[in-house]
């Protein structure tokens, strides 16, 4: 638009007062016998000056936009082919047209998924290779000794642990292929609860929310373990929903002994056990957080944890966005 109007200022400019003759009309005996023809004389020369003047500003108007547009696309294009070259994400600026900045935030929020995804990869192989090699050294010592009666059943017990987390593990790997669908939160929590309830457990719930788009069999793994949890440290657990038009709430207490608050995402790793839970009895292997916690990134969505206010008890927040 500005090299548009500068060019019709400039045309004005040259047609009105440079090239324009402002001598009164001379008088029929003082007129040239023979008029000056040409192609390139007066008005016609200042028509063709002031073509060639927008079409050169047109010209440098089009060339200076049409860099300002490709270059948040070559940025993007630059930082896609170092993708997972660096050990951390490298952030491009999110600069240029309302395309390109939105292009730009979504690779960077893209690229920052990746990278927890792979880091949380690369800690859950590391536990994986350091945990497994326990149960096989009291193994290999134990069938050592395995004329003692007691000690076949110490064997089975360590084979049975090696399976419960060879099994937790291949879960955790193994992901997903489902299609996010509209669903009835209130429906799935609801049946979760009863077949709790069914079960003998201490469970109650609270609200209530409109469907959203989520993975049906994540989700209810998702809430099944942080009622688990909630329930087998706790003994009581209470769901309770808070809907609104940008995200779902999903609140799960209990009343057990809480985590320092040091340790409150420690236990998110892979096969971290605090000592209170260490208790075989208690059953699994540490991975019923790790997993929640992936479903909810699964869903673009957060998990964390937090003790009550009263110091009696903790609160699992799970938030799943609309968006």
């Amino acid at each position: 638009m500005a090299a548009v109007v500068v060019s019709h200022i400039v045309t004005f400019i040259l047609l009105f007062v440079f090239l324009g003759d402002h001598r009164p009309p001379p008088s029929p005996e003082h007129m040239p016998p023979h008029p000056p023809h040409g192609i390139l004389h007066g008005p016609f020369l200042g028509f063709c000056l002031s073509m060639a003047i927008q079409l050169l500003l047109l010209a440098v108007a089009a060339w200076i936009g049409s860099r300002s547009l490709a270059r948040p696309m070559q940025k993007l294009a630059a930082a896609a082919s170092i993708l997972g070259n660096h050990k951390q994400p490298l952030a491009i600026p999110e600069t240029g047209p309302e395309e390109a900045r939105q292009s730009a935030k979504v690779f960077n929020q893209m690229q920052e998924r990746l990278f927890q995804q792979m880091e949380e990869r690369e800690r859950f192989l590391a536990a994986v290779s350091h945990d497994l090699r326990t149960p096989l050294t009291r193994m290999k010592l134990r069938i050592e000794q395995i004329q003692h009666e007691a000690t076949g059943e110490k064997l089975l017990n360590d084979v049975e642990e090696m399976r419960l987390m060879l099994d937790a593990t291949l879960n955790y790997l193994r992901g997903s292929e489902e299609s996010p669908q509209m669903l009835d939160v209130t429906s799935l929590v609801a049946a979760i609860v009863d077949n709790m309830q069914d079960e003998g457990k201490t469970v109650c719930m609270h609200g209530e929310a409109q469907p959203l788009p989520a993975l049906p069999n994540e989700l209810r793994r998702c809430i099944s373990n942080l009622l688990e949890n909630a329930i087998t440290y706790g003994k009581t657990a209470q769901v309770s929903l808070h809907d609104s038009q940008q995200e779902l709430l999903i609140s799960i207490e209990d009343q057990g002994p809480g985590i320092p608050e040091a340790d409150l995402e420690k236990v998110f790793a892979p096969f971290v056990r605090l000592a209170i839970s260490r208790n075989k009895n208690t059953g699994g292997v540490g991975l019923g957080l790790s997993i929640a916690r992936e479903v909810a990134r699964r869903h673009q969505g957060s998990l964390i944890l937090k003790n009550r206010p009263d110091q009696q008890g903790l609160i699992a927040e799970l938030r799943l966005p609309r968006v």
